[in-house]
């Protein structure tokens, strides 16, 4: 996987919201090997002495990259779990094991749905999230773990099994996407899905699907558009537009996530190109390649990811991603508040574990169209100091990096997550893709409370999602590894006793003529004043 993220635009008339790819970073410190010196031994003769040779240093290839990219990823284990969570076993009949999953598995794990219309702004970013970051606002949490569930979505729901002829779909029908991933509570309607094209030079063992007829041999499944309803609009002070990406998963993605080479954005003498910028604006070619691919002879992607969007925005207004669904969102922002949609008034992005876009040169012109940015970063995971882990931001520190268009920038604000803030997980410096896990962020983001603070005891999020695909909890917790799969891997028994792979139901077989609903009738919301936000989440 790479950075999810969530964009959220304002509008004039339908208020959406528009919610970007959200990075955690932990800071860590220089982890070094302890060297024991030798002893020599004193001869009673006055004999010269043979200094002992101290031993040399083990190459340790995880605390090397760890030093070297401030990962942080030393392996002490945190505080016992009951007394972090102030239980005492001998308060109970039961064995220690048994409070420990009484608690667990009888606290409520949704949160209380709090008016926030008063400060919707300030909770998509109008003031930089000034006050509400150190310690973390409540409100802004709630919000921030919500689109980040919608982001989490498209994991959950996308085909990747290779002997599916769907694979590469979403394996849910659009009007239930929702209801089948326990998200229906949260008050939205999912509006259209969104595909993209991921053509690159790979060999034949890494096609998507072994089956000769399948649905598409060229597109994929990338998220979604949802709105909210009227009630939801009501409490959260303006109509939302939300558009997921989902992040890499694909083979041929990841292909495409490790390009690194940059190219400008805009056409020469194209209308998006500020005149005044002396400077070339770039991004990384395959976040670019995967927006913008269309093909005519495709059923998904006679248009592209951006046209797609773009359409549905002008019809809505808002978004949301992961990883390198966070690059594709702070894409989706940056064309969304540069082409002037009307009635479009405010644009923000939310993304978690998002990798670096562009070069300071398209940082720059983010800022100037106003779009806000907030990145959720765990300083464990890798993905966020790529592509530039050398050559990057940092450099501004020495000299200015305005003028090198070929060194890479983070944009927007940045939400510091550690992995070892909370003591549910273990402390492993080898699972690198469970510290970029969507779940593992939205675990610590429920527990962050301040930078310095402790990790909350009153998290609400089931801790169990954590191990969806990775075993980073405790094994305490007695919770499997990887537990999230279908029963028997899909398969069912059929009326001769024999185990198949079952047709889907009509409505969740991929068609291209169902993939948009008609647009929901304008309705505002009294604190809404008439603006509309966008928000994109990845």
């Amino acid at each position: 996987m790479a950075g999810e993220a969530v964009a959220s635009f304002q509008a004039h008339k339908i208020p959406p919201t528009v919610t970007a790819s959200i990075s955690s970073r932990i800071h860590g410190r220089h982890l070094g090997l302890p060297v024991r010196a030798g002893h020599s031994n004193i001869a009673a003769d006055p004999a010269p002495r043979r200094e002992q040779r101290k031993p040399e240093k083990a190459l340790n290839l995880p605390s090397s990259i760890s030093s070297i990219l401030h990962l942080n990823l030393d392996t002490h284990l945190p505080t016992n779990l009951l007394s972090v969570l102030h239980l005492n076993g001998n308060d109970h009949r039961s064995p220690k094991d048994d409070v420990l999953s009484h608690y667990l598995k009888n606290t409520p794990t949704a949160s209380p749905k709090e008016n926030i219309a008063s400060i919707w702004r300030e909770i998509h970013g109008a003031r930089d999230w000034a006050g509400l970051l150190d310690p973390l606002h409540s409100w802004l949490r709630r919000e921030i773990v919500k689109y980040g569930e919608f982001a989490q979505a498209t994991y959950d729901a996308f085909d990747d099994d290779r002997f599916s002829r769907y694979c590469g779909s979403c394996r849910f029908g659009r009007s239930r996407l929702f209801s089948q991933l326990g998200l229906a509570h949260n008050g939205y309607e999912v509006t259209r899905y969104l595909y993209a094209m991921s053509h690159v030079e790979m060999p034949t063992w890494m096609e998507r699907s072994l089956h000769a007829e399948t649905w598409s041999k060229d597109s994929n499944w990338m998220g979604y558009v949802a709105v909210s309803s009227d009630e939801e609009t009501r409490r959260i002070g303006r109509r939302d537009i939300v558009v997921a990406w989902r992040g890499t998963v694909t083979p041929a993605e990841w292909s495409k996530d490790v390009q690194q080479r940059l190219e400008p954005l805009h056409d020469a003498g194209g209308k998006l190109q500020h005149d005044r910028h002396k400077d070339v604006v770039k991004v990384e070619h395959g976040f670019r390649s995967l927006y913008t691919s269309k093909a005519e002879s495709t059923r998904y992607n006679k248009t592209s990811a951006s046209e797609q969007v773009m359409e549905e925005i002008r019809r809505l207004l808002d978004r949301h991603g992961h990883s390198l669904g966070g690059a594709l969102a702070l894409l989706n922002a940056h064309e969304a508040a540069a082409v002037g949609i009307p009635g479009l008034s405010h644009v923000s992005v939310v993304s978690f574990g998002a990798p670096r876009v562009g070069n300071a040169a398209f940082v720059g012109e983010l800022e100037e169209l106003g779009v806000k940015v907030m990145r959720v970063v765990n300083q464990q995971d890798l993905v966020p100091r790529l592509p530039g882990a050398f050559f990057n931001e940092d450099l501004g520190k020495i000299f200015p990096v305005e003028s090198l268009d070929w060194v890479y920038s983070h944009a927007g604000v940045e939400l510091e997550v550690d992995t070892k803030s909370s003591p549910y997980l273990k402390q492993s410096m080898t699972d690198l893709p469970a510290f970029h896990s969507l779940e593992t962020y939205l675990h610590l983001v429920d527990g962050l409370g301040s930078v310095v603070g402790a990790f909350r005891r009153e998290v609400r999020r089931d801790v169990a999602l954590v191990n969806k695909a990775c075993g980073l909890l405790r094994d305490e917790l007695k919770i499997p590894a990887c537990w999230y799969q279908p029963s028997n891997k899909g398969l069912v028994r059929n009326a001769h006793g024999r185990w198949v792979v079952p047709e889907r139901d009509p409505e969740d077989i991929p068609s291209p003529l169902r993939h948009r609903a008609p647009p929901p009738s304008p309705s505002r919301s009294p604190n809404s004043q008439g603006a509309v936000p966008y928000l994109v989440a990845a």
